[in-house]
């Protein structure tokens, strides 16, 4: 399986996100700058976090015009995997890929902590190695990680069983409409999310809990080829 890394002029989480891959499911990942127009020889897309552009206008507001966002688009519809967390998550609706929009946290300011998250949708590519309801722990980094949508979009997500983590236990850091931590597209093979997998692959950052969201991924993708398990 191979992964792409998209690098935007800001990105500061895709070395986080490269490592991850390489070092947790062994997997082949690149870099691929934001100029690039072909990604039709990977099979997942990772967009990560950072201030893409120097967050100028808002948050993906300019990344979502970058040459590399057209292949994204063509690998969504075709199926593969693409994954956007934090600035990712925001280029992933200004692109329109995903609903909604990313907003300024509720009390102004940037919170960088672990977040407790409800696995709302284990039967994405994503999460399926997480127990439905299952509450897990993964680090936030934002300072624009309101989620809103209007509550037609909201109750659709709901009857499209869209919403894939929601902030648990009480918990809301950024006041997200029904406490919505991450998303899907219809297919559920486009996710967003606020909160830093790839930040929780290992004990020793504080938690490990991030690492069976690329466990799921790769277990997904054998499943769809019939890869052996080292393939």
């Amino acid at each position: 399986m191979k992964f792409a890394v998209l690098v935007f002029p800001g990105s500061n989480c895709d070395i986080d996100c490269y490592k991850a891959v390489e070092d947790t499911i062994g997997q082949k990942a690149d870099y691929v700058w934001h100029t690039a127009t072909d990604l039709s020889g990977y099979d997942a897309i990772l967009v990560p976090g950072g201030f893409s552009y120097g967050d100028y206008l808002r948050c993906g507001a300019i990344a979502r015009f970058a040459p590399v966002m057209n292949a994204v688009r063509e690998a969504a519809e075709a199926g593969k995997y693409v994954l956007g967390i934090c600035n990712g998550f925001q280029i992933l609706t200004e692109a329109g890929l995903l609903p909604g929009a990313l907003r300024r946290n509720r009390n102004l300011k940037f919170i960088c902590r672990q977040a407790p998250l409800e696995v709302v949708n284990n039967r994405t590519p994503f999460t399926n190695q997480y127990a439905s309801g299952e509450v897990i722990r993964i680090p936030i980094a934002h300072g624009e990680g309101n989620y809103y949508c209007d509550e037609e979009t909201l109750e659709r997500l709901k009857a499209n069983n869209q919403i894939v983590f929601r902030y648990a236990n009480g918990d809301n850091p950024n006041g997200s409409v029904y406490d919505i931590a991450g998303i899907c597209n219809e297919q559920g093979n486009v996710v967003g999310m606020m909160p830093h997998p790839e930040r929780a692959v290992d004990q020793l950052l504080g938690s490990e809990d991030g690492k069976r969201m690329f466990t799921s991924i790769l277990s997904a993708w054998r499943e769809r080829h019939g890869a052996a398990v080292n393939g």
